[in-house]
């Protein structure tokens, strides 16, 4: 039997309760107990991994009632009545009503152990329907959001879908401009926190004298000035997710500060001395290397150790360039709704240098060139300069970024090796080995 799944029972009487738990545990179903309707609902919710094993008659609100607002929650919940003699009528309304089965009293271990296998079945693989469907929306989701096809934003994708319904902290590397607080996002609306605050916090923009007050918050009186109670920061993303951009430049006297928050997950307002509860996931984002910079005294290690449980690496938009023209399109469509303007016309000479280009600013540099694009004022200006900043790039290196990029998009648009092939006027043979050598996805 699954350890995840249980069985709850709701019955006043503790002989027949301990005799139902001894049953099923002898069975290796796991059990816990509730002695009145009111206990059971504070444990129910949608999603509850297991079934309930309710007597009728219950103290205040009935077994009748508790089946009522169980499956009004939760219409998959398996719920399996115990009845008296002179409750029959009552069982048959029950099942009526929607109530997994009943057993009635007396009845034998054996009749309870093998019902409540049968309802634990039932729901095992209604739960497990409802992860897939989860999964699968999440999927949608990210790809949504989180536009790209090259290797490293599946890996990205794969490995942000695995954290978002965790209570892991996350810390997100990437260099400015690549979304890392996109991905803050993300994680915090995939998660099971999604209903509280995502709280985001430019720790490079947070000047330190106002440090204790904004992120711890202060009691009336506490310092001059302060003239009535300020929740701070942290305490604001209790339930939710705190986001620490640019982690790197906070001035190290902070860092204690925060360490010792994130390692008691309590904090005390200025000018208080009483602990308040902390319960926050926190997302940590850096451009820089922290263990380099621990090592040179800028960061502390202890610090990195206790954000970076999980880490999510963002790939440059120059290590995916076969994404670009696709991310283009994208930026495109929203520039031209932002601006109302017509959408500019396919230029391949336009992709062919956005392809080239290093892109130092990365996707938000590009988003800008669609920007310049609808509005007509990107002459002159990088990509479509004369040169980058750095200088040209070697030509075998933008003839094979290129050709990636070119060739990952045909695919995009045509959805097969042949179409693809005839679009580009090259043998499917000579098509299927530059896709192994690009390192592409050959279209099923």
């Amino acid at each position: 039997m699954d350890d995840a799944l249980k069985v709850l029972i709701v019955e006043d009487d503790p002989d027949v309760a301990l005799g139902c738990e001894q049953a099923l545990q002898l069975e290796g179903i796991a059990t816990e107990r509730a002695a009145s309707a009111e206990q059971a609902r504070r444990r129910l919710g949608y999603d509850y991994p297991g079934i309930i094993v309710s007597d009728i008659r219950l103290p205040g609100i009935d077994g009748m009632q508790l089946l009522r607002e169980t499956l009004a929650a939760d219409p998959e919940l398996p719920v399996i009545l115990i009845t008296g003699h002179g409750d029959i009528s009552m069982a048959v309304q029950a099942m009526k009503d929607g109530a997994h089965d009943f057993l009635q009293k007396p009845f034998p271990p054996e009749q309870l152990v093998e019902v409540a296998r049968r309802a634990l079945d039932k729901r095992r693989l209604v739960l497990e329907v409802r992860s897939l469907r989860r999964q699968l929306a999440q999927r949608d989701a990210l790809e949504a959001r989180l536009i790209g096809r090259a290797p490293g934003m599946q890996k990205l994708r794969e490995r942000l879908g695995s954290l978002a319904d965790s209570a892991a902290d996350v810390l997100i590397l990437g260099e400015t401009g690549t979304g890392k607080e996109l991905i803050a996002r993300c994680l915090h609306d995939l998660s099971p926190r999604r209903h509280g605050n995502f709280v985001a916090i430019n720790c490079g923009g947070l000047p330190e004298t106002l440090f204790d007050s904004e992120i711890f918050g202060h009691e009336a009186g506490a310092y001059t000035g302060a003239g009535k109670r300020r929740i701070g920061k942290i305490e604001h993303a209790s339930g939710g997710t705190l986001f620490l951009d640019e982690i790197e430049s906070m001035p190290l006297p902070m860092q204690i500060k925060l360490l010792r928050v994130l390692q008691e997950r309590t904090l005390e307002r200025l000018g208080s001395n009483t602990s308040i509860p902390i319960d926050c996931r926190v997302i940590a984002a850096t451009k820089a290397d922290l263990l380099e910079l621990a090592g040179r005294g800028g960061f502390r290690a202890d610090l990195y150790y206790r954000l970076s449980v999980a880490t999510l690496n963002l790939p440059p938009l120059r290590e995916r360039r076969e994404d670009i023209p696709l991310l283009f399109e994208h930026f495109l469509l929203q520039a031209a709704a932002r601006h109302q303007r017509p959408q500019p016309a396919d230029n391949p000479g336009r992709i062919r240098q956005l392809v080239a280009y290093d892109w130092p600013g990365n996707v938000r540099e590009l988003r800008n060139v669609a920007d310049r694009c609808v509005l007509g004022i990107e002459s002159g200006s990088p990509p479509f300069a004369s040169e980058t900043p750095d200088g040209p790039r070697p030509l075998a290196e933008t003839v094979d970024a290129f050709e990636r990029a070119l060739i990952a998009d045909a695919l995009r648009r045509h959805g097969s090796l042949a179409r693809t092939a005839e679009a580009l006027s090259i043998a499917k043979t000579t098509l299927h080995d530059k896709i192994r050598k690009h390192g592409l996805t050959e279209p099923g």
